[in-house]
């Protein structure tokens, strides 16, 4: 049976993203390199951070005593979270999902930050183009705990076995399947289309 909801992940799937080019911006604001940054915020302190453990005050604090610099909080946002590009390959795909009236969503990993700069990047399918927007800084809970797949289920108003889920991340794509839903790894716009059409959804490309 086709889908009744589709759940896109954002960052390297609907926003790609540089890390590498963020932990250098990060660098030149507060004067250490690039190296020290990643070794300072990876994985830990991002990940209590996409968590919703700590707010961006936090997050600066803690970030300052691990690289032992001071910096302006509003300058390291910045370059923290100027890293994002649009994947266009992937707007037709939505467009035709808008036109089968196929509801979508947007579940993803991510933090305060990066969120509110994507937004004011102003892309014309953010966030009006999702009925459901689920942040694992908002929920308390991240990918792949089970916890966030629940809560996106029940977003969604629908069974867990009638959502489609596309991430790019394998851990991801197993943890959705494991919460009941039809999920796949997102490798590029046409794979998508031609898993979505191998379901019964008619997009028409």
């Amino acid at each position: 049976m086709p889908p009744t909801f589709v759940y896109f992940d954002l960052g390297n799937v609907i926003a790609l993203f540089d890390r590498d080019r963020s932990f250098r911006q990060m660098a030149a604001v507060c004067g250490c390199d690039a190296k020290s940054v990643r070794q300072a915020v990876m994985p830990e302190l991002q990940a209590d951070f996409e968590r919703g453990q700590l707010d961006w005050r936090a997050f600066h604090a803690e970030f300052s005593r691990r690289t032992g610099t001071r910096s302006d909080p509003a300058r390291l946002a910045t370059a923290a979270a100027d890293m994002f590009t649009l994947n266009a390959s992937l707007l037709p795909v939505i467009a035709a999902l808008e036109r089968a009236r196929m509801p979508l969503g947007i579940l993803s990993n991510t933090c305060d930050i990066h969120w509110q700069h994507l937004l004011g990047l102003r892309w014309s399918i953010l966030p009006g183009r999702f009925q459901q927007i689920v942040l694992s800084y908002e929920a308390g809970v991240s990918k792949p705990e089970r916890g966030i797949y629940e809560l996106a289920a029940r977003r969604a108003g629908v069974a867990p076995a009638q959502i489609f889920f596309c991430d790019d991340l394998p851990e991801h794509v197993a943890a959705a399947r494991a919460a009941g839903w039809d999920a796949e790894l997102f490798t590029s716009a046409a794979a998508l289309a031609g898993q979505l059409g191998r379901r019964g959804v008619n997009l028409g490309l």
